[in-house]
């Protein structure tokens, strides 16, 4: 599959960012397709992209070789069962970004032995800095794994998941991550300004040591515990800081959180996954 036609049904921020993100990376514009019922977020994608577009589902995968379904999970039934003649009869690869929902669902949908891959990006692949974890099911030749990467490594990092079951923490930890940091640093900012920190210095102070600590662990061998360590000094200020945390049941509030989302993730897929 050297050379691929994809077609994204919904035309929201993760299919832009996608749809940007394989531009960016000199993927064909007019090898790309978009589908939508609203026609500002279609003419927005040709103007922005020079991709094609289409309001017609079926029309929009006529010719795909990849079908993205980027739509809300309460969605998914309709527009499956909508396109699964034109699934069975191309037999293109379908991925899925959207939660909870697993391939046995998306199967029943769209007919029996589809080659499906379920995505779970997330919001940081508008800027091309995401993290993706990837599941495919048994359809799925090395050929369409290798595609799917391709497309998902466009706007940040892939990585395979070989238990389906854990996608669901998949989503709690990459998929819903980005709020707890954005809450983390929101509690920082908020606390340094209220102990008098000017907000603007707060606010650039909070982000800037995050993408900091954030780039350090990722470009360094050590281990996060290594990390802490060295910036622990025996009896110094991040030591009693730490020592505080830890009172304060920070790790299993942070585990706590880490299972709500993944019995949500759960959740989804029997309010919307059993029609």
């Amino acid at each position: 599959m050297d050379k691929f036609k994809i077609t994204f049904i919904g035309a929201g921020n993760m299919a832009t960012a996608l749809i940007g993100g394989l531009v960016h990376d000199k993927f064909p514009p007019k090898s790309i397709c978009a589908s939508d019922v609203n026609d500002q977020k279609l003419t927005h994608l040709e103007e922005a992209y020079g991709i094609n577009t289409s309001g017609d589902n079926k029309s929009a995968i006529s010719e795909a070789d990849v079908i993205v379904l980027s739509v809300k999970p309460q969605m998914m039934c309709e527009i499956c069962q909508d396109i699964a003649t034109v699934v069975q009869q191309k037999q293109p690869l379908i991925i899925s970004v959207a939660a909870g929902l697993n391939t046995d669902h998306l199967s029943g949908w769209l007919g029996e032995k589809a080659a499906i891959v379920r995505a779970m990006p997330n919001t940081p692949a508008l800027i091309k800095a995401g993290a993706t974890g990837l599941f495919a099911n048994e359809y799925v030749s090395q050929a369409q794994k290798e595609v799917a990467e391709k497309i998902m490594r466009a706007v940040g990092v892939v990585l395979w998941i070989d238990n389906e079951e854990h996608m669901d923490l998949v989503t709690a930890l990459s998929g819903s991550g980005p709020a707890y940091y954005f809450k983390i640093m929101e509690s920082l900012e908020k606390a340094a300004c209220e102990m008098g920190l000017p907000p603007k210095t707060a606010h650039l102070l909070t982000l800037q040591t995050a993408l900091g600590a954030a780039r350090l662990a990722i470009e360094s061998d050590d281990t996060l515990s290594t990390l802490r360590e060295k910036v622990t000094s025996p009896g110094g200020t991040t030591e009693k800081g730490l020592e505080t945390m830890q009172q304060a049941g920070v790790e299993q509030m942070l585990k706590s959180t880490l299972q709500a989302a993944t019995t949500r993730a759960a959740e989804l897929a029997k309010e919307y996954g059993e029609n």
